[in-house]
């Protein structure tokens, strides 16, 4: 298993394809993210999903931005 930047995301090829889950479920957090977008909110998220913590849901945001700010893409202006 292949460990991402914090204790509750893991990536593993064998689960999800290897998406980055939440560690210990096969919630992939582009499900969360998608869920986030379309206007649930975090307590939203603990209620569809009750296994799950505030501290797992502070770790999918965590894990955007570290995954944001590691990327070296440039952004073409509009």
């Amino acid at each position: 298993m292949t460990d991402a930047p914090n204790e509750y995301i893991s990536i593993d090829p064998r689960v999800c394809a290897g998406k980055p889950v939440l560690r210990g479920t096969r919630i992939p957090l582009t499900v969360l993210l998608d869920q986030l977008a379309s206007g649930c909110s975090p307590q939203d998220l603990l209620r569809k999903y009750p296994e799950l913590g505030e501290d797992q849901i502070k770790a999918v945001f965590r894990y955007c931005r570290a995954t944001i700010e590691h990327t070296e893409e440039e952004l073409v202006p509009a």
